[in-house]
C-alpha cells in the first residue's frame, strides 16, 4: 500500500518535473535521515540528566545534518520518494522532541509548545491525508526551511541556557520570556522569529494542499 502511494503521488511543485526521483529505499541520504531520527531519544536522555552542553551538541548535529542529507541527495542524484517524505518527518520529530523536553525542564512556556505541536500535527496529518486520498504532496519551500532553522537555533540556545540576557520589560507576563523584565536565553528571539515565519509557511502549505486536492477532484468528476 505504501509503495503504491509513493509511486502514484502528485507533487504540487513545478520544479519537481525536471528532477528524477528514485523509488530506492537504501540510499546514503535516507541512512543519514534514519541516524538523525535515532538521535532524538538519546537527546532526551542527556537533557533530563542535566547534560545541557552534550544535549545541545547532539541536537545541533541532528539539526545540521538536515542540510547534509539534502545536499548529498541532490549532488549524488539519490533523491528518493522515501527521502522526500522521511526528511520533513525527521525534522518534525526532532522539533517536537526538543520543545517537549524544554517544557518539562521549565525553559519553554506551554503556549509556544502548543503552537509548534499544533502546526506540526496539521502538516503531518494533513499531508498524510492528501497523499492517501488525492496522491498530492506539497513540496517543502525555502521559507519553511528558514522557519525550521530559526527554531532549531533558538532551541539550541535554550538548551545551552547561557548567556542569559535581560528582557525588554514591556510587560509582566511570565509566559512571554524576552518581553518581560526577567533574564532569558538569547535563543528565545530565534524561537519567536521561527514562529512568525512558520505562520506564513503553514498558510502556504494549506492553500497549496487544498488547491491540489480540488484539482484532483475536478479531474475525478470528469
Amino acid at each position: 500500500m505504501v509503495d503504491e502511494l509513493l509511486k502514484n503521488e502528485r507533487t504540487v511543485n513545478e520544479n519537481d518535473k525536471d528532477e528524477q526521483v528514485l523509488d530506492t529505499v537504501l540510499t546514503v541520504p535516507n541512512l543519514i535521515s534514519f541516524v538523525r531520527l535515532c538521535m532524538a531519544p538519546v537527546f532526551l536522555v542527556l537533557l533530563f540528566q542535566d547534560q545541557n552542553i552534550a544535549a545541545a551538541i547532539l541536537f545541533a548535529v541532528a539539526a545540521a545534518t538536515d542540510f547534509v542529507d539534502g545536499q548529498v541527495a541532490r549532488r549524488t542524484h539519490q533523491v528518493s520518494r522515501l527521502g522526500q517524505l522521511l526528511d520533513p518527518v525527521v525534522d518534525r520529530v526532532l522539533m517536537i522532541t526538543a520543545v517537549i523536553g524544554l517544557l518539562v525542564v521549565g525553559r519553554l512556556p506551554l503556549w509556544i509548545v502548543l503552537v509548534v505541536l499544533i502546526r506540526d500535527l496539521v502538516l503531518l496529518l494533513g499531508g498524510a491525508y492528501l497523499l492517501k486520498r488525492y496522491r498530492v504532496r506539497v513540496a517543502v519551500i525555502y521559507p519553511g526551511k528558514f522557519a525550521t532553522t530559526f527554531l532549531f537555533v533558538g532551541l539550541a540556545g535554550l538548551l545551552i541556557n547561557m548567556p542569559l540576557v535581560a528582557g525588554l520589560g514591556w510587560c509582566d507576563f511570565t509566559w512571554l520570556p524576552g518581553f518581560n523584565a526577567a533574564m532569558c536565553s538569547w535563543g528565545i528571539w530565534f524561537i519567536y522569529l521561527g514562529l512568525a515565519v512558520g505562520v506564513f509557511t503553514t498558510t502556504y502549505y494549506i492553500v497549496k494542499g487544498v488547491s491540489g486536492a480540488l484539482a484532483v477532484r475536478r479531474e475525478e468528476r470528469r
